[in-house]
């Protein structure tokens, strides 16, 4: 499995582009299924928990659910012009919202247990450093 480190908009990035382009799929093979597009979000968010960069875990969160909206743009029932679209985009994001919400909550798990594995470590070194009775060094 690839281990990229990818910075916040990266993350976003991804994320929105994969949301976008699994929403596009969706309408093509499954009639625009707004279950089918919760599940497919479930894996992106976990992706995304995981290939963020150390520095900018605070931002996976944050992006996930953007990425759920821009990717309902191909899949969200829209009649007439933009008023319609932006109705069914509302309308698909009220509807959903149980799998924008476990999305979000299943990116947030993975960042806050990698920080939290993160600090620890950084712990440990600083404990290790001062019972050598060497410098302390500033992490980066």
């Amino acid at each position: 499995m690839p281990n990229p480190r990818l910075t916040g908009l990266g993350s976003g990035l991804f994320a929105g582009a994969a949301m976008f382009a699994l929403g596009c799929l969706d309408q093509l093979l499954f009639g625009a299924s707004l279950t089918v597009y919760g599940v497919l979000f479930l894996p992106v968010c976990a992706l995304t928990g995981l290939w963020v960069r150390r520095g900018d875990l605070v931002t996976a969160p944050v992006v996930v659910p953007i990425a759920f909206a821009f990717g309902l743009l191909p899949v969200a029932d829209g009649g007439g012009g933009l008023g319609g679209r932006a109705m069914g985009l509302a309308t698909a994001l009220a509807t959903q919202a149980g799998w924008l919400y476990g999305g979000t909550l299943v990116t947030g798990l993975i960042a806050t247990v990698r920080k939290v594995r993160l600090m620890s470590r950084r712990a440990a070194q600083r404990r290790a450093q001062q019972a050598a009775g060497q410098p302390r060094r500033r992490p980066v």
